[in-house]
């Protein structure tokens, strides 16, 4: 049995992964609502107690020596275990609450006009939608599951891929009056609407046009953004078919030509391990699931 009595100061062990985490004292102190200088103290105290240097100093940079690294990996899958422990124990109303993240894309597009039918399923279970393109810290911000686009590296996360996407190019059927290109080599000339992590060019070399990546105009961060310029006419967009569907559906845009690219990322179902126990994340999984296979082929 261990003896805790020779375990560090937590106070300390917290403002250490933080600082590791962050490569910065001053982000680490705003996290924990502390003092630059509560944190460098209690880094300091920790150096002593261990007798291991964690961090080497340079003026006001830091940067984690191999020893400090390794403890911090230890140091946040046990502080993960207790914040899971924590968030399991607490009221029942907790146990009443699903928090879901995905892309602002794919949250908009795809899963928040579905998100009615789990809910509907579920009456007593109240869901929070959240949308971020950044990764999400799920413990310290008590997210439950997520859908992430990308290519399934997400350390410390349970990860499972639920779906692979392709590009084709879109437009509204009023765009350029109506007249719409009916071959690829017709898209001369054409506004090309972009992503800005999206390009055009594996499309032109799949539809075997010589094309060169368009430049100069307005390029869109988001792709929902960009399905809703095509919808509203002004230009032609490379989209992803998860994101255009709705608007493909409902015939606010038409898709061109035949030609597809598989998008080189995919989406995950990602969540933290102990996450996996949860009976609303077993709910949400199995509903996603089912809406995934009960789509139409591409």
């Amino acid at each position: 049995m261990s003896d805790f009595r020779r375990l560090p100061n937590l106070a300390a062990l917290r403002a250490f992964e933080a600082a590791a985490r962050h490569g910065n004292f001053s982000r680490a102190a705003e996290e924990i609502h502390v003092t630059h200088g509560a944190i460098s103290h209690q880094v300091r105290a920790l150096e002593e107690e261990l007798g291991v240097t964690l961090f080497v100093r340079n003026g006001k940079r830091i940067s984690v020596t191999p020893d400090g690294e390794r403890f911090a990996e230890t140091l946040r899958r046990a502080l993960a275990e207790i914040a899971g422990a924590a968030d399991a124990l607490r009221v029942d109303a907790r146990g009443k609450k699903l928090t879901v993240t995905a892309l602002p894309s794919f949250a908009a597009r795809w899963l928040s006009p579905r998100l009615g039918r789990f809910i509907e399923q579920h009456p007593d279970l109240e869901v929070m939608l959240q949308s971020s393109g950044a990764l999400t810290d799920f413990v310290r911000e008590s997210v439950d599951i997520g859908v992430r686009f990308g290519k399934g590296n997400y350390p410390g996360l349970a990860t499972e891929k639920i779906m692979d996407d392709h590009y084709y190019p879109v437009a509204s059927p009023r765009y350029n009056g109506g007249r719409l290109p009916r071959t690829p080599q017709e898209l001369a000339g054409s506004t090309l609407l972009r992503c800005e992590m999206e390009p055009w060019t594996p499309w032109f070399r799949a539809a075997g046009l010589d094309a060169l990546e368009p430049t100069g105009g307005l390029v869109f961060q988001d792709s929902s953004m960009l399905v809703r310029a095509a919808a509203e006419g002004h230009g032609i967009a490379l989209a992803r078919h998860a994101i255009a569907m709705t608007e493909i559906a409902s015939g606010e845009l038409v898709r061109l030509f035949d030609v597809t690219v598989r998008c080189p990322d995919s989406y995950f179902l990602v969540c933290p391990p102990q996450a996996l126990q949860k009976p609303q994340v077993q709910a949400f999984r199995s509903w996603l699931l089912k809406e995934l296979e009960a789509l139409p082929a591409l």
